[in-house]
């Protein structure tokens, strides 16, 4: 009885450093595409809504005016 020997060499991530090199690029483009569209949720989410209007109390004012 004879036992086939495969060679998994070529089929390893560690051992190709071509597929490990397009995998970590490809991983790298997703991160940074993740992080841009989290980014910008974030910044869309937390925009600035406007001037509020705040009543002032005439004491406090430049020229303050007083009873």
């Amino acid at each position: 009885m004879a036992y086939e020997v495969r060679d998994n060499t070529k089929r390893d991530f560690a051992w190709s450093w071509v597929r490990s090199s397009k995998f970590l690029f490809y991983m790298q483009m997703v991160a940074l595409t993740a992080f841009l569209i989290g980014g910008s949720y974030a910044l869309y989410k937390h925009h600035y809504k406007g001037k509020p209007s705040v009543e002032v109390p005439g004491n406090t004012l430049y020229t303050p005016q007083y009873k």
